[in-house]
């Protein structure tokens, strides 16, 4: 007897990869507070996006940002957040990873209306970024608005607010902040990177 053929396809095994994992408190109140003094006591500058066109920068992105990387003062945020990345990717990823290797990006943003509109994390010609991790540094009660979306469907899904929250997600997922509308929110943002994908 012949059966009727549905599909061609076999597959080996399901896609284990998740939309994105958290770790709560990974920094308390107190460590938090200690990181925005240090973002901004640096050199805070304009974020910026790739177009080179600043009024339509503007449309995408209103934000400032500072770049913190490994010292004596903040040798605590590298390895607390490294080691909860290689926990986090384990378990809910499966990424080939090596490093982060971009520093972290310290973000404020103020009201009214700073934001980062939908975007991806990775592109062509770049460093390799396998990972993108999101650390809230502000109390949610702070500010309204702010709220990091990510992208799965038609509808974003709203990340936690919790201070000392981290979340991790695949750089390749569409997401963005919406803006503030009130105070200002001020977040630890770095990128996992690593050999190509297969």
């Amino acid at each position: 007897m012949n059966k009727k053929i549905q599909s061609s396809l076999w597959a080996f095994e399901s896609d284990k990869v998740n939309l994105f994992a958290y770790w709560d408190n990974i920094f308390t109140p107190e460590e938090c507070a200690h990181i925005v003094k240090i973002g901004k006591k640096l050199c805070l500058e304009k974020g910026k996006v790739s177009s080179k066109k600043p009024k339509e920068d503007d449309k995408i992105r209103k934000s400032k940002i500072s770049w913190i990387f490994p010292s004596g003062e903040t040798q605590f945020i590298f390895e607390r957040v490294s080691k909860t990345v290689l926990n986090l990717n384990e378990r809910f990823f499966g990424f080939d990873i090596t490093s982060m290797s971009e520093g972290f990006q310290f973000t404020n943003y103020k009201a009214p209306g700073s934001h980062y509109g939908k975007h991806v994390d990775r592109s062509t010609d770049t460093l390799i970024r396998k990972l993108s991790v999101s650390v809230q540094l502000t109390d949610s009660s702070k500010y309204e608005g702010g709220d990091l979306l990510l992208h799965d469907g038609p509808k974003g899904i709203k990340m936690k607010r919790q201070i000392g929250d981290l979340v991790v997600f695949p750089s390749f997922v569409l997401h963005e902040v919406t803006p503030v509308t009130k105070g200002e929110r001020n977040s630890l943002v770095c990128w996992v990177t690593g050999p190509s994908f297969k």
